[in-house]
């Protein structure tokens, strides 16, 4: 754990430098966009957080849950995501990029501090496993602001090139499936449990993930043009942006190219289709006579074992609302899931951008409809016979 610690806030400042090596530590010289944070807020964010449930043994994310006080004298009114809303977080008057540099090894150096006096405990390890999440969701988050804004990542992740494997079907009898983990230990996020039995009717699935060729062949078919592939929120998404084409995608004379953290590659036909919405997801389905898996079928296949099944390299969109599970109750992390019901798509899987203790068969990612700065691509199932 101590390991893992220091790892992602190296990771986390290390990804940070290639904002300042941008000139884009400030606040106000960065973009105002939806999708993204001020990398300095971000970064408070990350040390903030870990000191709110290590350091102040909070117990939730309630503003008055706290125990002790914060190292930075306005930490929480600058560095609380619940009560600080995100256009604000360009205005604010925040510490110097030294000063917060400052403050992420102070906290580090006290969490480890802490965690050498832990009894080895699940409900002692519990706000460190926690906190470990979290930063290691928000460095995939400054990897999406990288790509986002056309910056360069460090060297290693934008070399990304994925294992390529050859496209089938494979057809899984259905079943009972415990979707879902048990309390039985180790750390899940709230909106895993509880574990309970869902049927799954027999289904076909694709081993791989739908190609830029395959994806390709959709665009030129006119498939960003045909409004029957498209449902009525994907037409009206489809109408503000004026797409012809994934985002990043850009035509040069016959082939097409992409965009990757500042350089323009040639697409490459046989890698993931990236960088696609829920809306484009599903109009492919539509043009191609398939579908999305829902998310227990998604699980069962990735838990079967079936050699085929490959998962990993990029999230994939499913069918499936981002609903709780039956018996759901909130984490100490009272926000991360409660608020997103109904509003927002469940995404399984991970990217390449995703650390590995973080990957799980059983880990569900959720964002609204119409991200298409995510990592993410779809694979599709065959209709019922």
């Amino acid at each position: 754990m101590a390991e893992a610690l220091h790892s992602a806030r190296d990771y986390t400042l290390r990804l940070f430098d290639c904002f300042v090596a941008a000139g884009l530590d400030a606040p106000s010289r960065v973009p105002q966009l939806v999708t993204v944070n001020p990398p300095l807020w971000e970064l408070g964010h990350t040390a903030w957080f870990a000191e709110w449930f290590i350091l102040r043994e909070a117990a939730s994310s309630h503003p008055a849950d706290a125990l002790y006080n914060s190292l930075l004298t306005r930490g929480d009114d600058w560095f609380d995501s619940n009560t600080v809303p995100h256009r604000s977080r360009w205005n604010l008057d925040l510490p110097s990029t030294g000063a917060l540099k400052t403050y992420c090894h102070e906290v580090l150096d006290r969490v480890l501090d802490k965690l050498s006096r832990e009894p080895n405990t699940d409900a002692a390890l519990y706000p460190y496993r926690l906190a470990l999440a979290h930063e290691d969701m928000h460095g995939e988050a400054f990897l999406y602001t990288l790509q986002t804004l056309g910056l360069a990542a460090p060297a290693q992740l934008t070399h990304d090139e994925p294992t390529l494997f050859a496209p089938s079907e494979i057809r899984f009898p259905g079943g009972t499936l415990q979707l879902g983990s048990a309390q039985d230990g180790g750390f899940v996020f709230d909106n895993e449990r509880e574990a309970h039995p869902v049927h799954v009717a027999p289904f076909t699935i694709d081993s791989t993930l739908v190609s830029n060729a395959q994806y390709a062949d959709f665009v030129a078919d006119g498939g960003y043009d045909n409004r029957q592939y498209w449902s009525a929120a994907g037409s009206a998404w489809l109408m503000r942006q004026e797409r012809c084409a994934p985002r990043y995608w850009q035509r040069d004379g016959a082939q097409w190219r992409t965009m990757r953290f500042g350089q323009l590659h040639t697409l490459a036909g046989a890698e993931p289709v990236r960088h696609i919405n829920l809306y484009e997801a599903q109009a492919y389905c539509a043009w191609a006579g398939r579908r999305l898996p829902t998310e227990a079928e998604w699980e069962y296949a990735a838990l079967s074992g079936h050699p085929a099944f490959r998962w990993g390299q990029l999230w994939e969109w499913t069918a499936s609302p981002f609903e709780p599970y039956p018996g759901f109750q909130a984490d100490r992390y009272r926000e991360y899931s409660a608020p997103w019901f109904g509003t927002h798509q469940t995404l399984r899987g991970a990217s390449f951008a995703t650390p590995e203790r973080l990957g799980s068969a059983k880990f569900r990612n959720f964002y609204r409809p119409e991200r298409d700065d995510i990592f993410a691509g779809l694979r599709t199932c065959a209709w019922p016979d």
